[in-house]
């Protein structure tokens, strides 16, 4: 029997990853929602689908569109805000599996923009749990941020320390999140999973993320911010290594634990923490491109290292990252010289 999955955020970056894995299974029905906003050029947005068999001339609010690749694939483009479409989904699919990856993201848009979060990452999120109550579901999954680990000194971070001091509304909205599903787990029985998520980085990325930003500075000639005068280490987690733990997560049912709740948080990292300027040399090696550096200091709602503690997601769910940070960037380059059509 066919599971019925729903992807929120669909044409992001994992939520892409996360479709194309699950589709290429045939035990799955997939369908993807996505506002397609325009935080970032829509265009790659729709270079997603249509490398999922979506063609945007076939996109209509609130309308099933096909896929002409995958047979069990269907896109809807929804705004997670709007809860009649989302109560209107859920109505005509009996979903097992949520798979909540819609948020507006990025930490420093969120000192300018706190609206944009607070209806996103709170009232849509409010809107799929809303949802889930309503209309049975086996198991929710979302995506909660490393970023709620703020002031946190003590390191590896372990979803055992206090989360109690964020430093951008981003990570306030995450840490909300958490509580929120705690709540719905708690009241309403519903079984959820939050997975922290540690700097994913490969094909496809946001091009607000250093990847990105760092790939197309140094191809172009203009020179690579680098903040925190490139004191800053980052656990970069390949974006297959994540796809396969949310894969494996969503099938793994949090039991009721100690204090009767179906409720249960991982970390989802590489658990490896890479310097700032060893990714960069790294990268710029891949590019063979020796690149401009411009040296800045810490930015507001920055944090200086990320480590994750991955222990409770291996004993757990048997999760196991397996891409090297030299392996990483050797595939996200040559995906990035192809898509920008870059000569070698």
């Amino acid at each position: 029997m066919k599971k019925k999955v729903l992807i929120t955020g669909c044409a992001g970056f994992i939520g892409f990853h996360t479709v194309k894995s699950l589709v290429e299974n045939d035990n799955y029905d997939v369908i993807g929602i996505d506002n397609i906003n325009d935080y970032y050029p829509m265009t790659l947005k729709f270079e997603r689908l249509m490398a999922l068999g979506i063609h945007p001339d076939f996109i209509r609010y609130s309308q099933n569109t096909s896929s002409n690749i995958h047979d069990n694939f269907h896109f809807v483009r929804i705004d997670i805000t709007d809860e009649k479409s989302i109560n209107s989904l859920f109505a005509k699919n009996e979903f097992n599996y949520v798979i909540h990856l819609a948020a507006q993201a990025g930490v420093r848009y969120s000192i300018d923009n706190p609206n944009a979060y607070i209806q996103s990452n709170v009232v849509g999120f409010n809107n799929i749990l809303e949802a889930c109550r309503s209309f049975t579901v086996e198991h929710l999954v979302y995506a909660s941020s490393s970023s709620v680990y703020g002031l946190n000194k003590e390191q590896p971070f372990s979803t055992h320390h206090k989360t109690d001091e964020p430093i951008s509304l981003y990570a306030s909205t995450k840490k909300s999140n958490e509580l929120m599903a705690h709540t719905y787990s708690h009241l309403f029985q519903i079984p959820t999973t939050g997975l922290r998520f540690f700097t994913v980085y490969g094909p496809w990325g946001r091009p607000d993320m250093a990847p990105m930003l760092f790939a197309k500075a140094i191809t172009s000639g203009e020179s690579i911010k680098i903040f925190n005068n490139g004191k800053m280490e980052r656990d970069f987690t390949y974006v297959s290594d994540i796809v396969n733990g949310i894969c494996q997560v969503t099938k793994t049912i949090p039991k009721i634990n100690e204090k009767g709740v179906q409720y249960k948080l991982y970390n989802i990292g590489n658990s490896s923490p890479v310097q700032l300027m060893e990714f960069i040399n790294i990268l710029s090696e891949e590019l063979g491109i020796e690149p401009k550096k411009e040296f800045l200091p810490l930015q507001e709602g920055d944090v200086v290292s990320t480590y994750a503690d991955i222990s409770d997601l291996q004993k757990e769910v048997g999760y196991q990252p397996k891409v090297s940070i030299k392996e990483g960037i050797r595939e996200f380059v040559t995906w990035y010289k192809n898509f920008y059509k870059l000569q070698s």
